[in-house]
């Protein structure tokens, strides 16, 4: 496993949110601690990499309303033994949204989040270490619903909270709504 590609990165990603950087050092001694980090078979938890897909006004990204969880999210999931997980966020966007032509704005982690998974089938309650990355994709490029999730939607920041209100994604929302800023 590459496990210092990602102690890399999380070396240098700072955060404005209090409760976002105090994760970076939870992130760091897991990923330290666990060679098996990036395996979904390490029952504690695992890395996960996700997609925070905006348009290109930034008004706007795509959020899935997942199978098993029930509740609206960014596309993401398992490494599945895979230290890139850039990779992992783009091939999760693709196989969850049906968009093919996502665009990576940076290599650098946009978001960090660790979040409980409960307990489903045989698979016991654990943690997902989720790295997000941003990407834009053009709004005229069709979705395609997988099996894994219910629905998905173009959702505009302003309206994500009637989504979902949960912490992260509304960080997620707020760190959009100030990069639309600074582009502007």
């Amino acid at each position: 496993m590459h496990r210092h590609r990602i102690l890399d990165q999380l070396n240098v990603y700072r955060s404005s949110f209090p409760k976002e950087a105090k994760t970076i050092s939870r992130f760091e001694t897991f990923i330290a601690q666990n060679a098996d980090c990036f395996e979904r078979q390490n029952k504690s938890g695992h890395l996960t990499g996700s997609a925070w897909i905006v348009d290109k006004s930034y008004s706007e990204v795509v959020l899935v309303h997942h199978g098993k969880l029930n509740v609206w999210i960014q596309p993401g999931g398992h490494a599945d033994g895979n230290s890139d997980l850039v990779a992992v966020a783009r091939m999760e966007a693709h196989e969850e949204t049906g968009l093919t032509a996502l665009q990576l704005l940076s290599n650098s982690i946009f978001d960090l989040d660790i979040h409980e998974i409960p307990a489903f089938g045989i698979e016991p309650e654990h943690l997902h270490y989720d790295i997000r990355y941003l990407f834009k994709a053009a709004k005229n490029e069709s979705l395609i619903c997988s099996s894994e999730s219910h629905s998905l939607a173009w959702v505009k920041l302003a309206e994500i909270a009637h989504k979902n209100s949960g912490h992260s994604i509304l960080r997620m929302a707020a760190k959009t709504a100030t990069q639309n800023k600074l582009r502007s």
